[in-house]
């Protein structure tokens, strides 16, 4: 770390950032390439397939993130980071060859590199920032998820233009070599103009640079990275199949939908790295899982329609059944008034409903010159529940889902410093592959719950649990660390 920031310092991470972003953007591209491949059937691939190719790149992307932090407190950030650019521009070229789903599969392992990007990135921009800065410094870096954004934003636009609105479908092999091209300027103006940085633990053996990984906390900010993290980077791809199945969006529309919960995400990370200076990291943790929870909670339930036995009407006394409408049922001169049935919901789906909404009638179940006893059934009741889900409040509440978890981002790496001052490649690296892992298993494990349950919504009962879980360790750590420090304290608050 520097004991202060210089000119120097705003250049690198600039640089850093905008690096980030192009890799970012590019990280994401299957989210929206493998859903338009499949919509318009150029590729037979169901949920589970989509959901592979979707988390491919992110696992190569985690999965050498440790690595990557070693070499960055190694060598230095700028060669580590140049050649990574470089390297990942041609799997990403090659993936406009593919023509099927192991070609695919391959090239999408090959470009995911970029996600090492994030690890390379929070080492090299620590190093020339003072410790009271750290956590504004790295939530500008982290702005860089906003790439995601961009690709759910204008990829899709991008495909209409090079198939001609879907007519030429093999023009889509065009966005991968644009990305590719991005890349590869990304990385000469990167050797241009960075200057490279060495931490002081750069001198340290290997095996003495990996030792901080013995310590639990480290597994800890993992799991809540994997969440806050992990799981953002799984729903900015998953969000444009689901807006899709879900809502039968088109492809473009989806896009713009998923980009309002990838790119708030992204640039509050900014915002959440100044708070969690000021306000305490911790403090902001327990405020970003509790959200989450509740959230999470709100998203689980599923557009539905239901059926169910409503009231009923019984006769009073014996007769012979002399009349029947859809308004009553007529027995000797008894009339029972029936609950008429309305105009079939008048296009509920048009409207914005926020709660359910309730019908009740009452059919007949007998005819005119039945006989009936007293207590027999007349008429049966029948109570429809309907809950729309609507699009926007759903868009709205992933907006805020995506707030939370971009300043939970920030929050989590400011932590890394504090803990690991020397040591924040090693560990940011691998607490960056822990979050990543989210974001490679996430989507296949929503295939899977889809395909398992037909609820678009399970993902949202995984998160919900997850989300729990994080809080409910957090607060037993913190809980036990009071207790070891202010034992009488504790001992106060349960008397």
């Amino acid at each position: 770390m520097q004991e202060k920031t210089t000119s120097e310092s705003h250049r690198v991470l600039f640089l850093n950032t905008l690096a980030f972003t192009v890799c970012f953007a590019a990280w994401m591209l299957n989210g929206v390439l493998v859903t338009f491949l499949s919509v318009n059937q150029v590729f037979n691939w169901g949920p589970v397939e989509i959901g592979w190719l979707i988390g491919i790149p992110v696992l190569t992307g985690s999965i050498f993130r440790l690595p990557a932090g070693i070499l960055t407190d190694k060598f230095g950030g700028k060669p580590v980071y140049g050649t990574l650019l470089l390297l990942c521009s041609v799997p990403m070229y090659f993936l406009s060859t593919a023509n099927s789903f192991a070609e695919f599969a391959l090239y999408s392992f090959g470009f995911g590199l970029v996600g090492v990007s994030f690890s390379i990135g929070i080492a090299f921009s620590s190093v020339w920032y003072p410790r009271n800065m750290q956590g504004t410094a790295l939530g500008i870096f982290g702005a860089g998820n906003a790439g995601a954004a961009l690709t759910t934003l204008f990829a899709p636009k991008l495909l209409n233009i090079f198939t001609k609105n879907a007519t030429e479908l093999e023009g889509w092999r065009m966005l991968p070599k644009c990305y590719a091209a991005v890349l590869f300027l990304m990385g000469v103006v990167f050797f241009i103009f960075s200057i490279n940085k060495k931490p002081r633990s750069s001198t340290r053996h290997w095996i003495d640079m990996l030792a901080p990984l013995k310590n639990v906390r480290v597994w800890r900010f993992g799991l809540y990275y994997f969440l806050v993290f992990g799981c953002f980077v799984a729903f900015s791809q998953w969000l444009v199949p689901y807006f899709v199945g879900a809502y039968y969006m088109p492809l473009v529309t989806a896009g713009i939908l998923a980009s309002f919960f990838s790119f708030p995400s992204g640039v509050i990370r900014a915002i959440g790295g100044w708070i969690s200076d000021h306000w305490g990291a911790r403090k902001v943790m327990y405020w970003v899982l509790g959200s989450s929870s509740v959230i999470c909670l709100m998203l689980i339930v599923p557009k539905m329609e239901i059926y169910s036995p409503g009231q009923a009407v019984a006769a009073m006394r014996p007769g012979i059944v002399t009349a029947v409408s859809s308004r009553e049922v007529v027995v000797g001169e008894k009339s029972y008034p029936l609950i008429e049935k309305q105009a079939y919901q008048e296009d509920f789906d048009e409207k914005l409903l926020v709660f359910p909404t309730k019908q009740i009638w009452q059919e007949a179940v007998v005819e005119v010159g039945q006989k009936v006893e007293r207590k027999q059934l007349l008429a049966k009741g029948v109570t429809r529940i309907y809950f729309q889900a609507n699009v926007w409040i759903f868009t709205f509440l992933v907006f805020l889902l995506g707030t939370v978890w971009g300043i939970g981002k920030a929050a989590v790496y400011r932590h890394i410093p504090d803990y690991f001052p020397e040591e924040v490649g090693v560990v940011g690296g691998m607490v960056g592959v822990l979050g990543g892992l989210g974001g490679f298993f996430c989507p296949i494990i929503f295939g899977y719950l889809l395909k398992g349950t037909g609820l678009w919504t399970s993902c949202w009962m995984f998160m919900f649990m997850l989300s729990l879980v994080c809080l409910w360790w957090m607060h037993a750590v913190v809980v036990r660390m009071m207790t070891k420090k202010h034992p009488e304290s504790v001992s106060l608050i349960e008397n």
